[in-house]
């Protein structure tokens, strides 16, 4: 029987190994084309199945022929039920907005061969082998929400919407939320939503930013920041590349982690899977980078000065991954 590859999963290495990390705006968007690709051809039926144990609402959606598609944005994902023409009930599409929390991913796997922790399932339509899409969620810290709608306060997409999250920002400066360590400030997902703890190190890394320097510090100059009038456009595009800001960063950074595409990270992944993301890495997890834990209990890699906010009592670390970032707080999710 044909098995679907698991393009997105849980850790299989565990803590303190330095590939280990939570879905972020690049993982739900490589889910998103998972999902799109694997799902295309096929014709789902019958009813949507949640595990017992699973504390998320039930999906009362039942047609004898409907087809599943997939959206990102940010760190959620929209999942698309469509009934085909003639499918029986007659009823309309049905949307479901998924976060994956610490550890939730899509497989489609044989429906004789759940994995564990398949909290919620989509069976095909005969006829044919029979196959099941499964959110799994080891740690059950994701969720979903029926109707479609994204969660409210999110703002725009880092990787899709970069306009729009630029403007949020530096039209919201006054809020609260820049009085804090700018490395705690990437993690708010009303004005970085995608952006997670792996990307906000690497960003920041490549900037020679100290992660606890206040936020408003950093992003204002960028509010002064204009391109030369006397400049072409081809000059002003190789200019922005060469000397990208740190909200552009958080536009083609996580584009770097898209484009290594990949299997992701799961269960059934090898260690050649992981090899193109730990090569990628320059900083979270990195040997030779000193952490410290921010305000949230969640861990911040960087190099060099931490910065004038920086927790006083905090004992700085080197080289493996702690605990929390597998247990840890949902700040960010």
């Amino acid at each position: 029987m044909h098995t679907w590859p698991n393009l997105l999963s849980s850790s299989p290495t565990g803590p303190g190994h330095p590939s280990h990390r939570m879905p972020e705006g690049p993982e739900l968007h490589l889910a998103s084309h998972f999902v799109n690709e694997a799902c295309r051809e096929l014709v789902f039926g019958g009813c949507v199945e949640k595990s017992p144990v699973s504390r998320n609402p039930e999906v009362p959606f039942e047609s004898s022929a409907y087809h599943i598609s997939a959206l990102a944005r940010g760190k959620e994902l929209r999942l698309t039920l469509s009934p085909l023409p003639g499918a029986q009930p007659p009823r309309g599409p049905l949307a479901l907005v998924f976060r994956f929390g610490m550890t939730g991913s899509f497989q489609l796997v044989p429906s004789d061969a759940l994995p564990p922790h398949a909290h919620l399932r989509f069976y095909t339509a005969p006829p044919g082998p029979r196959l099941a899409l499964c959110f799994v969620d080891i740690r059950r810290f994701g969720h979903w929400d029926l109707g479609g709608k994204w969660q409210p306060g999110r703002g725009p997409c880092v990787l899709l919407e970069y306009e729009q999250f630029r403007e949020n920002v530096l039209r919201n400066l006054a809020d609260k939320a820049f009085d804090r360590p700018i490395c705690e400030a990437l993690l708010d997902q009303r004005f970085f939503n995608g952006i997670g703890n792996y990307l906000r190190a690497e960003i920041l890394y490549r900037l020679r930013i100290p992660p606890f320097e206040k936020a408003r510090t950093v992003l204002e100059a960028l509010q002064q920041r204009r391109p030369s009038p006397e400049l072409t456009l081809s000059q002003k595009i190789r200019a922005k590349l060469q000397n990208p800001d740190l909200l552009e960063l958080c536009h083609s950074v996580p584009k770097e982690v898209v484009q290594l595409g990949g299997k992701g990270y799961g269960p059934e992944s090898t260690e050649e899977d992981f090899a193109a993301f730990r090569a990628w890495l320059r900083c979270y997890g990195t040997p030779g980078m000193s952490s410290l834990r921010d305000r949230h209990g969640r861990t911040i890699w960087f190099q060099g000065d931490p910065g004038p906010l920086a927790p006083k009592a905090t004992v700085s670390c080197r080289g493996q991954v702690p605990q929390e970032e597998i247990q840890g707080s949902t700040e960010g999710f």
